[in-house]
């Protein structure tokens, strides 16, 4: 009994260690509003965003079709980059409708598949911003978690087998039916991120005295347990940071992080694993954020935990030497 015990566990072991740093994955969400190109040569794939599920109910609609056309080019520079439509993001409803009609979503799915065959596209992501909330002021049904598993099985029906097929998911993960979805896709793209706002932390890898909130950490935890398997499970890291409004904007992009050092300084949390901005005097946190260094500790989780990999929003918000994409891919795909 002895034996078969350790032979259970060294299996174990191997099931969990079977990503490799060539089948890592560094995803990069690429905006239809952006200006700024990302550099492929530090992401494995790019996802568009995005499209948006018509009013209809039955078609697509794609923000800026030239910029799309545009990122699909890079794969000339990279032929193995792979580039995906995003469909959704915050605010961006018509899914319950869609999802809930079996024609509508057979329509829906069709046209997904015309736009992966018309653009030269490697698959679809989908960030439907939640199936049963309507936080985004969309439209929601209780129904709704049954009916994302049937688009996202419908979706891999029409685009076959050889194109990628991934979502968005919230940090949470009473949205979605994991067990059920998780055979029709080829990634589920955690959105570790706005999981706080100072003087809490936009993005921690762990609890802190400073947050003692929902972390990366435990989302990833809650997603193993709800069904997803390791080797599918990318770890969402922004590239912006957030403010308490105040003194610091909601928003800003690592690009347009610039501190005072009159009025504040900026800190680090040996417990949560991220920067953070504090009020010189007061000592209270006015901006969370990601750093070369917070970004190399993901990296170091992404390997220690097995997990597939990582997923940056969005490529645009880094610098212009790629400070944050370069430690992510350097310290995911070369080290």
């Amino acid at each position: 009994m002895k034996k078969i015990f350790v032979l259970i566990v060294s299996a174990a072991f191997l099931a969990v260690s079977c990503v490799s740093s060539s089948d890592r994955v560094v995803t990069g969400y690429v905006t239809s509003w952006g200006t700024t190109l990302p550099n492929p040569s530090l992401v494995t794939h790019l996802n568009y965003a995005f499209g948006h599920v018509a009013d209809s109910f039955d078609s697509l609609v794609i923000d800026n079709e030239p910029r799309l056309a545009e990122i699909v080019a890079l794969k000339e520079a990279k032929p193995s980059l792979k580039v995906l439509l995003s469909v959704g993001g915050w605010a961006s409803g018509n899914f319950s409708e869609m999802a809930a009609s079996d024609s509508l979503r057979a329509s829906f799915c069709a046209c997904c598949k015309a736009a992966v065959d018309r653009f030269g596209l490697d698959g679809i992501d989908i960030d439907w911003e939640y199936p049963t909330s309507d936080l985004g002021d969309i439209s929601c049904s209780p129904d709704d978690k049954d009916n994302f598993t049937l688009l996202m099985r419908d979706l891999r029906a029409v685009l076959g087998d050889d194109a990628l097929l991934s979502f968005a998911a919230s940090a949470e993960t009473k949205y979605i039916n994991y067990s059920d979805v998780v055979e029709y896709v080829d990634f589920v793209n955690v959105m570790t991120y706005d999981m706080g706002r100072a003087p809490h932390f936009n993005a921690a890898l762990y609890q802190s005295e400073n947050h003692p909130g929902l972390t990366a950490d435990q989302s990833v935890k809650d997603h193993l347990a709800a069904g997803v398997p390791r080797s599918k499970l990318v770890l969402g890291i922004p590239f912006y940071g957030r403010g308490d409004r105040i003194f610091f904007p909601e928003s800003v992009d690592y690009k347009d992080l610039r501190v005072d050092g009159r009025y504040y300084e900026v800190c680090w949390d040996d417990d949560a694993l991220v920067p953070y901005v504090a009020n010189k005097i007061t000592g209270e946190i006015v901006f969370s954020y990601e750093n070369e260094k917070s970004i190399l500790a993901k990296c170091y989780y992404i390997k220690d935990h097995h997990l597939r990999g990582a997923m940056v929003w969005d490529c645009g918000a880094d610098d212009s030497d790629f400070t944050l994409s370069t430690v992510l891919w350097t310290y995911l795909k070369e080290k």
